[in-house]
């Protein structure tokens, strides 16, 4: 778990969020204040008329009662246009900042590497930027709102109370120091809790999210006890976070409220001994009593926040554990454009690693590839095959040595220019939810039907297409659920017809469709590869015996380099794997 960040350093960094609206928030303030001048002249008005009514009641006239009532009334009417700004405006004023927070994190999930979702459950990530951050709506109004108020308020009650009496002030006041302390207590061990309520509500997504896309699975292997299992003790532990969070909650509240106790009971045992010793008259301690309970109702409007308060500092901490993760794969400073591609790839003493681990996946690779050329790679998982291909995107970046582009070093080069230069066709599809249009535009952004049509034509797809009811316009369902394995992929093969980029990397593209299907998208991937620097993850041997060079990758490096022909002329690793492969069809 991260380490928890202190309160201060929270509100320090979510500051700046208000600076767009700080014209709102000053007027939000502002309204706060009005409310607060109303509810503290209401006393005054009671002391005064109580005051005349035992010492001058000739002087408490009918006109002077209905003009202090008027008064009173009109304070209302400013209280409640205060009011109704401060819940209308000062709501969509932290809608707004929940909106700006949720708009920066998604931007910098976006330019996070693969390294870092490799090791993140996106359940967790959906929390953070969903249910994390609806808190921060009421937290952005009111934090500021609510301390602003009992700030006003503990400050003129205590000079009005002090002008009455100095010391029943002082013995009411030098209590709530010891409140707050005790207070103290219950809020950090709430943090704590409202964190790992947080935490625990991630891993019910991610569960959750798991347990639903491989429902296909659960059902064909009626395994649907051990995910209710799986849940149920997920639910459980976050039922026990929950009674743990209440815990402290009502502990919390238990300390504020035997203080209120306390201080009505220091304002009566005091108050009452003041009065026997002339200190204070009964008007001046009936003055006295309502600022207490103003001031009490203050300090319960805190305690009552105050839950609000730790769930929007968790949301807060929680979304800025995601935003400090570094961005370890950016544009370096003056990074060039890449234009006017001829495919020409080197690779120069490559090694990688991953981040969390020292074992080399790759290392001391040279490689050059011309441009139009086809480069084959095959050999045993764990070799690397996958990892070399994803480096020339910059998917990660090597640990040593360096990739070139037509001579020009990737890490000069902008990833914008890079990536849409190069070409991915994956062995496992994604479609996004929407129509087959958008998924094969979504190659070239503001494509034209035409240009979609005729992508589609040159993978294989446009007939199939036109055979469904909608045609384009076909919802291929969550994850392209309705479409064929065979049609997924031949709809992402448009895609990148489309993109048209001269770098292309078939990663296992058939190695999961049937004959019929694999013969198909077989054709598709020969047309696409046509002129341009293609790399070939090769899952079916046969279908790479046309490659100008093959790579024979193993967890030592590149076993054995050449043609086909070259390859089993040797005898080695590679005519092993091909003999193998062409026994077993």
């Amino acid at each position: 778990m991260n380490r928890q960040i202190k309160t201060s350093e929270l509100l320090r960094r979510f500051a700046p969020y208000f600076k767009k609206y700080r014209g709102v928030l000053a007027l939000d303030l502002f309204c706060a204040s009005l409310t607060t001048v109303c509810e503290l002249v209401l006393p005054l008005m009671v002391r005064y008329i109580t005051d005349l009514g035992m010492n001058d009641l000739a002087s408490l006239t009918v006109s002077l009662i209905l003009k202090i009532g008027l008064l009173y009334l009109l304070l209302r009417v400013i209280d409640m246009a205060a009011n109704y700004y401060m819940q209308n405006i000062g709501h969509i004023m932290g809608a707004h900042i929940e909106t700006d927070m949720r708009s920066d994190l998604f931007e910098h999930l976006q330019r996070l590497s693969f390294t870092y979702f490799d090791s993140t459950k996106i359940g967790q990530l959906m929390a953070r930027i969903t249910s994390d951050l609806f808190d921060v709506t009421e937290f952005a109004h009111h934090c500021p709102e609510e301390y602003f108020i009992a700030a006003l308020k503990i400050v003129v009650s205590f000079i009005i109370l002090a002008n009455t009496n100095l010391w029943l002030t002082l013995i009411i006041f030098a209590l709530i120091p010891l409140m707050v302390l005790c207070a103290t207590y219950f809020n950090q061990r709430m943090r704590r809790a409202f964190k790992k309520s947080r935490n625990q509500i991630g891993e019910l997504n991610a569960q959750v999210e798991d347990s639903l896309l491989g429902i296909r699975v659960v059902k064909s292997f009626a395994n649907e006890p051990i995910e209710r299992e799986k849940f149920r003790e997920g639910n459980e532990e976050f039922l026990d976070i929950k009674r743990e969070q209440y815990h402290y909650m009502a502990g919390f509240g238990s300390v504020t409220r035997i203080f209120d106790g306390i201080m009505y009971a220091a304002v009566m045992i005091a108050g009452g001994l003041f009065m026997i010793y002339g200190q204070i008259n009964a008007a001046d301690l009936m003055a006295y009593l309502l600022y207490v309970t103003t001031l009490l109702t203050t300090i319960r409007r805190i305690v009552e926040f105050t839950e609000q308060f730790q769930r929007g500092m968790t949301g807060i901490e929680r979304f800025l554990e995601v935003v400090d993760a570094p961005v370890d794969i950016h544009d370096a400073p003056g990074a060039k454009e890449l234009r006017d591609v001829a495919g020409d790839i080197a690779f120069e003493h490559v090694a990688f690693h991953y981040s969390d681990d020292d074992h080399c996946v790759l290392s001391d690779i040279n490689l050059h590839v011309r441009p139009g050329d086809s480069v084959a790679l095959v050999g045993p998982s764990g070799g690397g095959k996958t990892t070399l291909c994803s480096l020339i995107p910059r998917f990660y970046d090597v640990t040593e040595g360096r990739i070139l582009v037509d001579g020009q070093d990737i890490r000069g080069l902008t990833l914008e220019s890079l990536r849409k230069n190069i070409g991915v066709v994956q062995q496992e599809v994604y479609l996004f939810a929407g129509s087959v249009f958008e998924n094969i535009s979504y190659g070239r952004p503001g494509a034209s039907r035409e240009e979609v049509v005729e992508a589609a034509k040159l993978a294989g797809a446009h007939d199939f297409i036109m055979e469904f009811p909608d045609g384009y316009d076909t919802y291929v369902g969550e994850r392209g659920v309705r479409l064929s394995g065979g049609q997924k992929q031949r709809i992402s093969i448009a895609r990148v017809f489309l993109k048209n980029p001269p770098i292309l990397i078939l990663d296992e593209a058939t190695s999961a469709l049937d004959n019929e299907s694999e013969r198909i998208v077989q054709q598709s991937l020969e047309t696409l590869a046509k002129g341009r620097t293609t790399f070939t993850i090769a899952h079916r041997l046969t279908t790479i015996r046309g490659a100008q060079l093959i790579l024979v990758l193993t967890e030592e490096g590149i076993a054995e380099q050449g043609t086909h022909a070259e390859l089993m002329a040797k005898g080695g690793l590679y005519h092993r794997l091909y003999s193998m492969y062409t026994e077993m069809e």
